[in-house]
């Protein structure tokens, strides 16, 4: 992915971010996840009272996607305060897709902390092809 379309996934993950709905832990995240075919999909993490019921902004992106019939991922954009990575269940849920997708983590200034591939992040993942003949 070239650093100008690297910088806009990562500035769509930042406008997602401003919607998230985070009364409890107050830890923003965005995520902006681009298809082979060059459509982006956005999400923010959304929280609970309950805390269970929680969803990561990747999770949510990822859902959105899947609801308009995309399958293939080539990158996402995730931004915190702090340039965090997605946790293990965004990975795992990802990677169900996508395990070479690269995984760009931001802060919300644009400022990339890290850039890895999807299964760099979670080694010896489990995915479709574990639950063939």
């Amino acid at each position: 992915m070239s650093r100008p379309a690297e910088a806009e996934l990562i500035k769509a993950a930042i406008a997602a971010s401003e919607m998230a709905y985070i009364p409890y832990s107050n830890y923003r995240v965005g995520a902006a996840l681009l298809t082979l075919d060059g459509d982006v999909f956005t999400g923010c993490n959304v929280e609970s009272a309950s805390y269970t019921p929680t969803i990561c902004a990747e999770r949510t992106a990822l859902v959105k996607a899947i609801s308009e019939g995309k399958r293939e991922f080539s990158a996402v954009a995730v931004v915190t305060r702090d340039g965090g990575s997605p946790c293990g269940v965004c990975r795992q849920l990802l990677y169900e897709f996508s395990p070479s997708m690269i995984v760009v983590m931001a802060d919300l200034e644009g400022a990339v902390h890290q850039r890895a591939t999807l299964a760099d992040l979670l080694p010896f993942g489990f995915g479709p092809a574990n639950l063939q003949d």
